[in-house]
């Protein structure tokens, strides 16, 4: 969890510029890419990534740049059908949230809040909560590109055509 506000935000805009990358290296003919039938695709995984945003700081009582919502904080527009626009409403909804924590100070991350009717998290789970859930979401998606032969961007460390491109081999697994 967080003490300090600026700890949040620092992990956030790192965890976000990861998240871009991942988004930004997916085309167009490859958003359906799902793990099997009946399963998030791309596309779907993306605008999770986007709605997520807003739905889980709302519990807050944040207002975020994102799509409008259901009850249960699903999206109700399908996603965009287009790479491009899942990337760009990613970038807005993610630094909406910097703007809407702006009024906080390190205090208001001990406050106690009902998270979906029925976990009392502290603020400051709660942003950690919508990071680690980023981060799950970031790789799946980072399989399903491998399945679609999309190069995988770097962002904890080199990827196997990383390795490669150093002339080392990857590691062992």
């Amino acid at each position: 969890m967080f003490n300090r506000l600026d700890d949040f935000r620092t992990t956030w805009q790192e965890e976000v510029e990861d998240t871009l990358k991942v988004l930004r290296a997916i085309p167009d003919q490859a958003l359906d890419q799902a793990v099997a039938p009946g399963h998030r695709d791309l596309r779907r995984l993306g605008w999770h990534l986007v709605g997520s945003i807003g739905s889980l700081t709302s519990q807050m009582g944040l207002r975020v740049d994102g799509p409008a919502q259901d009850e249960r904080g699903f999206p109700v527009a399908p996603p965009p059908t287009r790479a491009p626009a899942i990337v760009d409403a990613y970038a807005r909804s993610a630094e909406s949230l910097l703007e809407a924590l702006a009024d906080w100070d390190d205090a208001e991350l001990e406050k106690v809040d009902l998270i979906f009717g029925h976990l009392h998290w502290k603020r400051s789970q709660t942003l950690l909560a919508l990071l680690v859930h980023q981060v799950h979401h970031r790789g799946q998606m980072t399989v399903l590109m491998r399945q679609a032969g999309i190069l995988v961007p770097e962002f904890y460390g080199p990827t196997r055509e990383g390795w490669a491109a150093m002339g080392m081999p990857a590691p062992a697994v």
